[in-house]
């Protein structure tokens, strides 16, 4: 089997005056992106009903009461496909669910971070509970589509402020923008095959064998991060009946 093509070969001088040249781009997007953060606080924000009901582990719950006593929320709205099996579970959402792990730092700004599941609790917390995440899961019951997704899709990210009894929405994005979620993309982003995916412009024939229609999220017909969990013993049955 041939090898992939590779960058060049050079001296470190060379390679370090080059590198000092993306680093100025690397400090502009750094800088863009704290902009368009300041400019993101500013935007006004829409009142939703704290009494919206979710699902938790000992059933309804207000919207309100999910803060925790908090002030800010910040939810991840995962997709599920009801009756199937785990394997047929949404790779995307596992994907970037599983990333969220050290939920302390988000507290110790008074945030408060949450799964809200477009399936019914029982079966969509024994996805959780295989998958081993701890972060508090809801699920978001057909009365309360309208006033939490309001025409819009699972799979988005949404923030809310709490003010005393009321809560507002403050900021909502998908697609490409929850990818501050998933900290190995930023990761492959800095190697030198980056994501190894089809979309990139990457010089010709480097390698890319993802597609971005839910196989780069999968392996061997599974979310990919299910495969370590199967291996360590645990079970991935439903509960369907």
């Amino acid at each position: 089997m041939s090898m992939p093509p590779v960058p060049p070969i050079t001296d470190r001088q060379t390679w370090q005056q080059q590198l000092d040249e993306l680093r100025l781009r690397e400090k502009a997007h750094t800088r863009e992106g704290d902009a368009i953060a300041a400019a993101r606080r500013r935007l006004p924000m829409v009142e939703v009903d704290p009494a919206t009901r979710l699902i938790g582990a000992d059933g309804p719950v207000p919207l309100l009461d999910v803060f925790e006593g908090r002030t800010q929320l910040f939810a991840s709205y995962h997709m599920w496909h009801t009756g199937r099996p785990a394997a047929d579970q949404c790779e995307g959402c596992t994907f970037f669910t599983g990333q969220v792990l050290e939920l302390s730092y988000l507290h110790s700004r008074d945030v408060t971070f949450a799964v809200f599941c477009q399936g019914p609790f029982e079966e969509s917390s024994r996805y959780r509970d295989f998958m081993g995440w701890r972060a508090p899961w809801y699920s978001v019951p057909a009365e309360s589509l309208d006033a939490l997704v309001a025409g819009r899709a699972f799979g988005m990210k949404a923030c809310y402020l709490r003010r005393g009894d009321r809560v507002f929405e403050t900021y909502w994005t998908t697609g490409r923008g929850v990818e501050a979620m998933a900290p190995s993309y930023g990761l492959l982003d800095m190697t030198v095959h980056g994501r190894q995916e089809a979309w990139e412009d990457s010089p010709e024939g480097w390698p890319q064998p993802f597609r971005t229609d839910g196989d780069q999220f999968r392996l061997d017909g599974r979310p990919t991060s299910q495969w370590s969990r199967l291996a360590a013993g645990r079970d991935d049955d439903l509960g369907r009946h």
